[in-house]
């Protein structure tokens, strides 16, 4: 007989419940401060992956999705390389993956269960396991690649740092920017870029072949 006081959580449901969520905190905020932004399928590691949720405000923190259709095969590869860019990550979950969830992600991930009001609403609940913790394991290089090669260019070019680097592939233009910048400069000027940013859906930036 089938258990209908469970119904499985989708990546859909999931996503609406945060945003939703996320917006809240925009409209309390937002006035209070000019660089707040909730960004869907944000590219790392030049487009290789991509978060599924990312809010920004004074701090990126990532929000990764596994509803209980999805499967957890890339979450260790996942953490590897969301470890290196993310302030706090969230992992919001279907109940079935929870405890398989616990035991791949690090301490410092914060988690949460989702589940749907009842079997016939469409409404998403979370409750949360445990609280995001902040990071300390970030690369300077790998936050800067979150740029735009152009971005990270225009940067340089504010600081009179942009010499020699001009016609140089966007890896070289990172290691200018890491190393001209200290780390805090580094973060708040990427989030400020990340919340002005227009043209988003222009993925091909991320496959020029310019290194």
């Amino acid at each position: 007989m089938q258990n209908t006081s469970y119904l499985p959580t989708n990546d859909r449901a999931i996503r609406a419940a945060l945003k939703a969520e996320l917006q809240e905190i925009i409209d309390k905020e937002g006035s209070a401060c000019p660089y707040i932004k909730i960004i869907d399928e944000l590219g790392v590691a030049h487009g290789d992956a991509r978060i599924d949720v990312a809010f920004v405000n004074g701090i990126i923190h990532g929000y990764e999705l596994k509803s209980d259709v999805d499967s957890l095969d890339r979450l260790p590869w996942q953490v590897e390389i969301y470890g290196k860019v993310f302030e706090q990550i969230t992992l919001i979950v279907g109940k079935k993956h929870l405890q398989r969830a616990i035991e791949i992600i690090p301490e410092w991930w914060g988690i949460k269960v989702a589940k749907f009001l009842s079997p016939d609403s469409e409404r998403v609940l979370f409750y949360e396991i445990r609280e995001a913790r902040e990071n300390s394991c970030q690369d300077d290089l790998s936050i800067a690649g979150l740029l735009w090669r152009e971005e990270a260019l225009s940067i340089l070019e504010d600081l009179e740092e942009a010499e020699g680097v001009r016609s140089k592939t966007r890896n070289e233009i990172y290691k200018r920017l890491v190393a001209v910048l200290d780390p805090s400069d580094l973060r708040t000027r990427v989030r400020k870029q990340l919340c002005v940013r227009k043209g988003w859906r222009s993925d091909l930036r991320y496959s020029l072949s310019d290194g």
